[in-house]
């Protein structure tokens, strides 16, 4: 995979981790074609997006994956920062399908046999096969499920409760209050979404086995016994961003 003239695929551009990773990656010199598709797309003329040329927007339909022309390219990088909570989703039926099989199915269709790709996933902290909450099992399950297709490299995300997202509910808006001052004290409680976008972006140009040792990765086996994926939990995000 060549280190510089790299194209990126973003997911779930419109969130406010996929804003900041679109952020970072239009800045960064790597990449040379930045592709943004999803049910909307962002507005240019705001969040100060810079070098503008780069980005290829596309309104998509999850429902029809194959229809979308993620094949049209062969993205070097695929970052998929979509997501949703129970709430939202009308219910676990609907949160299941959104959190896991339109992640999945987009995954699947972006991904060209005859090309080296890199996945990055923005899943939860806690994620868990074993956990008794749905939405740390299903983020766990994705992930589980994304290691299978058979990227060259697949790297998880584990962040803890994210700071700056401007889109939070009231309850939400209640925790980041509580949890900001504990964040000066403890690294595995928050992350600000711009110093983890920042992490994932570097990443994004080192790849997995050159992650450096304050990322304090770790490889997980997949359920089927043979597909992998990295992972780097809140600790490595937050060391990581101070990289590069």
């Amino acid at each position: 995979m060549s280190v510089v003239g790299q194209s990126a695929l973003i997911l779930g551009a419109t969130g406010s981790v996929g804003r900041n990773i679109l952020k970072e990656v239009l800045d960064s010199p790597r990449f040379s074609r930045v592709g943004e598709f999803g049910r909307r797309t962002t507005a240019l003329d705001t969040h100060g997006l810079n070098n503008k040329e780069k980005l290829i927007q596309k309104v998509i339909d999850y429902e029809k994956p194959g229809e979308a022309g993620f094949k049209d390219e062969k993205w070097d990088v695929v970052f998929i920062a979509m997501g949703t909570t129970r709430t939202k989703a009308g219910g676990l039926e609907n949160f299941i399908k959104v959190d896991q099989d339109y992640v999945v199915e987009a995954a699947r269709a972006a991904k060209q046999a005859d090309h080296k790709q890199r996945l990055i996933y923005v899943s939860s902290g806690g994620a868990s096969l074993k956990s008794w909450f749905p939405y740390t099992k299903s983020k766990a399950q994705t992930e589980d499920r994304l290691a299978s297709l058979g990227y060259s490299d697949t790297i998880v995300f584990r962040p803890a409760k994210l700071l700056g997202n401007d889109r939070a509910e009231f309850m939400d808006n209640v925790a980041q209050w509580a949890v900001t001052p504990l964040s000066r004290v403890t690294d595995s409680i928050a992350i600000d979404v711009k110093v983890l976008a920042k992490s994932i972006r570097i990443a994004a140009e080192l790849g997995s086995s050159a992650l450096p040792p304050s990322a304090e990765a770790t490889v997980i086996r997949g359920s089927d016994g043979t597909s992998q994926f990295t992972l780097v939990q809140n600790k490595g995000c937050l060391r990581m961003s101070e990289t590069g």
